[in-house]
């Protein structure tokens, strides 16, 4: 059964998050796109813009023993584009704050080789799933000099609106919808030095219309999964802050075909890399972030660089 090799990988939610496009069962998902300062807004409470761009390269795919795949060429190359708008409100639940996050990426340039002029894999660019999430951020816990920790929870969930098309593998849609929920939190070990970590559970809907990888079947459902980033930071000055940032994604249950659970397709990655963060105000930030895909399986290994900007209105 051939398999699906690519997903954009958006942003999860909450104030930060996406990922971009891959090797896959599962659909969009954020692996590492959120990073330094996950817990909180950098600015308190109202309207922000955030914009992503994000250089995915690869040239293995794995297979569920880490292995390369039997192809003459194993080149995946894609650029995206992501589109955020949160909203804070004045809405008090407790000691928290409510909101809601929106997520919008575009497949802007996908470039795959298997070696065999794409005979066993076709992809498209295009506009990919709505992610929405209404979302709960918990006031901070204060120290001496400043706030100690600050967390919050988002349900989101990404929407089967984007660009599909079963005859090929790679599509910026899933077909599916799914319910990916996380918990973003912030830790200040001292005002200069923060640890963040965002971890997500993912359970998916069905595809009834799978791909050409899925031998006429009716419908798939991707297995269940766990992700998670991380990262820490240092403020050298006022203005940039240097760190280290990763990501960490294990499927936890098997992929179904027309009801039937289907072993050896669970995906499997790590990455780490440097990051970067510029603070020009209160209200307007840049992030840039590097990672090196490691232990892969059932997936494309490579690396990506991603910038974001963030605007406070």
């Amino acid at each position: 059964m051939k398999r699906k090799l690519l997903s954009v990988c958006v942003f999860g939610t909450g104030l930060f998050g996406i990922d971009t496009a891959q090797a896959y069962d599962l659909p969009v998902v954020n692996l590492g796109l959120t990073t330094f300062l996950d817990g909180a807004p950098p600015a308190g409470a109202g309207w922000y813009f955030q914009e992503y761009f994000q250089n995915y390269s690869a040239n293995r795919f794995r297979d569920q023993n880490g292995k390369s795949l039997g192809l003459p060429r194993q080149q995946l190359d894609y650029q995206v584009a992501v589109t955020q708008i949160s909203y804070f409100s004045d809405l008090r639940l407790g000691n928290a704050t409510l909101g809601m996050n929106a997520v919008l990426p575009f497949v802007t340039s996908m470039d795959v080789d298997d070696g065999l002029n794409n005979a066993a894999l076709k992809a498209q660019s295009g506009v990919g799933d709505l992610l929405l999430g209404p979302m709960i951020q918990f006031d901070p816990i204060m120290g001496p000099d400043g706030p100690r920790f600050a967390h919050r929870i988002e349900l989101q969930v990404n929407l089967p609106t984007g660009k599909y098309d079963s005859k090929h593998d790679i599509n910026p849609g899933a077909n599916a919808w799914s319910f990916d929920p996380y918990w973003a939190a912030t830790y200040w070990f001292t005002p200069k030095w923060t640890a963040s970590v965002r971890a997500h559970y993912l359970y998916n809907g069905k595809n009834d219309d799978p791909g050409p990888g899925f031998g006429g079947a009716d419908d798939m459902q991707a297995g269940q999964a766990l992700h998670a980033n991380f990262a820490t930071e240092y403020a050298v000055t006022p203005q940039l802050r240097l760190g280290i940032n990763g990501y960490w994604l294990k499927q936890i249950t098997d992929t179904k075909v027309d009801g039937h659970e289907v072993s050896g397709r669970r995906e499997k990655v790590w990455a780490i890399g440097p990051g970067a963060m510029y603070s020009f105000s209160k209200e307007d930030h840049v992030f840039v972030n590097a990672y090196f895909e490691q232990d892969v399986e059932n997936r494309p290994e490579g690396s990506r660089v991603q910038v974001r900007y963030v605007h406070h209105f």
